[in-house]
């Protein structure tokens, strides 16, 4: 497999500046975010900006890059030898980066104008969402190979673990719906979904240490 992996060159005070405006005007601008506004935001000009990233096309793609390389530190902090470990901590950050109030809102925008910008719109998921599954099969795949997962797509295995990591929780928040704003909750919803994909995917020698932490989920 094939799959980019979320390593990414130390920022400078800059970069962290630079980005930073990004997350804050996509919460305000959506996709009509322009060079000029994240150059104002961020306290330099638009060459320094082209002369940096390229392209506002690149700049964000730096930037999901980033955010690609946060959610997936949990999968490489442990080594993915502890599976639920691993898993519990990536759903975790996973959960809490998109109930952060600037990717809500992001999401919420981008959703109204993907119609109207639909080439940004679907760079945007290639580089954020999608990039997000294929590193994630890519490392189901790993542990695959290494005896503690039984084999399947793991692109599918992919998929269905991030879909229920999110649950409903997003369409909630989108449709004004009473949804899990509490980070116990989160959490509690994590584990359930991870413990859930474990049951079914998991060796039957890995099964021992699910079963001794499964009380977790419903404490």
């Amino acid at each position: 497999m094939n799959s980019p992996t979320p390593a990414v060159a130390p920022l400078d005070a800059r970069d962290h500046r630079v980005f930073d405006a990004v997350r804050d005007l996509m919460a305000s601008q959506g996709m009509q975010l322009s060079m000029e506004s994240v150059a104002q935001q961020a306290g330099c000009s638009k060459q320094t900006l082209y002369s940096r990233y390229g392209s506002k096309q690149e700049l964000l793609r730096r930037v999901l890059q980033r955010h690609l390389c946060r959610t997936t530190a949990g999968l490489r902090a442990l080594d993915g030898e502890d599976l639920r470990g691993s898993l519990l901590q990536f759903a975790i950050d996973y959960v809490e980066h998109f109930n952060e109030p600037q990717v809500v809102q992001a999401c919420k925008l981008i959703a109204v104008e993907s119609a109207q910008f639909p080439q940004e719109a679907q760079a945007l998921y290639r580089d954020g969402a999608g990039a997000l599954a294929l590193h994630l099969a890519e490392w189901l795949h790993l542990r695959m190979k290494r005896g503690l997962l039984r084999h399947d797509d793991p692109h599918f295995m992919a998929e269905l673990l991030l879909s229920m990591i999110a649950g409903l929780d997003f369409e909630k928040q989108r449709f004004h719906t009473p949804h899990r704003a509490d980070a116990s909750q989160r959490r509690r919803w994590a584990e359930f979904s991870v413990d859930s994909f474990l049951r079914a995917f998991a060796v039957p020698e890995a099964l021992p240490i699910l079963h001794s932490n499964q009380h977790r989920s419903f404490s």
